[in-house]
């Protein structure tokens, strides 16, 4: 199958990124640190987590940036909602587009949400079928597809029955995760070839973390299938609280650089999401994961 002629890149360090920080990022900064993101012609960004902030204390402030930060007309924000409770906030704040958010692993689902996977799906479809109704989109997340820190290496048959439901629900995305890196080529050209048997491509995206420097690569492999929809994390930011030794997510930065060198369409300017990478990295106050990033700065 030739190339995608056209990516849509999903921001998702707002979210998945600043998260697994070990210090607190002002809302202020987080604020413009989004605003400069949507500015750079990203059209899709997950701005925070509707999570207890007892779990997540990086993400305290998240009402307060839902509210203050700036809409732009083509640019859509999403919100992650881990329960029912986060479910009604979101509504609240009238919020256009949530995700969910469960794993392909049992264990890690345990670990992650407190609920078994199969509470965990229970737990959504009433949330999806509500926010479906209520014309919001939804995304659906499937963790550690390739590889679960406690259970091992996962069927990509079991990633498909979990992928099946979340769409029965009616969900309007898929984002399989591979959250602790262990991925290669050969595991995701099968994984993404079941799937793709069975679910329309333009559902599916994918979202891959560096930890043994594979993901571009990953993701290349998924490029070849004609997958279009692809995570990234400005920076590299992220990882995983509940991951023992998941390190960040692909930098979208060295996506960027990738998909322009094969002459692929995304409508995003590399110096803006290079001066976004400088602006968050100073309030950080470490260097960026980004290898393009690092080559010239």
């Amino acid at each position: 199958m030739p190339l995608p002629k056209q990516v849509t890149l999903v921001e998702v360090s707002p979210r998945d990124g600043l998260q697994n920080e070990s210090i607190f990022i002002p809302t202020d900064v987080k604020i413009q640190f989004i605003e400069q993101l949507a500015q750079s012609g990203l059209k899709h960004i997950e701005l925070t987590s509707l999570v207890s902030p007892q779990w997540i204390p990086q993400l305290a402030d998240q009402v307060e940036v839902i509210q203050k930060t700036k809409t732009f007309p083509d640019v859509d924000y999403s919100v992650l909602v881990p329960n029912e409770h986060g479910y009604a906030q979101a509504q609240k704040l009238k919020v256009k587009h949530i995700a969910v958010f469960t794993a392909a692993s049992d264990t890690f689902c345990q670990k992650n949400i407190n609920r078994t996977l199969a509470q965990s799906l229970i737990d959504y479809e009433k949330i999806v079928k509500d926010a479906k109704a209520k014309k919001i989109l939804v995304r659906g997340y499937i963790s550690c597809v390739l590889g679960c820190p406690y259970e091992g290496k996962i069927a990509p048959e079991a990633v498909l029955d979990v992928a099946q439901q979340l769409l029965a629900m009616g969900c309007d995305e898929l984002s399989i995760g591979d959250t602790i890196g262990v991925g290669t080529v050969h595991g995701v050209r099968i994984l993404c070839e079941l799937l793709l048997k069975h679910i329309p491509i333009d559902k599916l995206a994918v979202h891959f973390h560096d930890t043994y420097g594979q993901a571009l690569a990953n993701i290349y492999a998924a490029l070849q299938l004609g997958i279009h929809i692809v995570d990234a994390s400005v920076a590299g930011l992220g990882g995983c609280p509940y991951a023992k030794g998941a390190s960040g997510n692909v930098a979208t930065e060295d996506v960027l650089y990738m998909l322009n060198g094969l002459g692929i369409e995304t409508g995003v300017s590399m110096e803006k999401l290079l001066a976004a990478d400088r602006f968050i990295c100073q309030h950080l106050n470490r260097p960026s994961r980004s290898k393009v990033a690092n080559a010239l700065f």
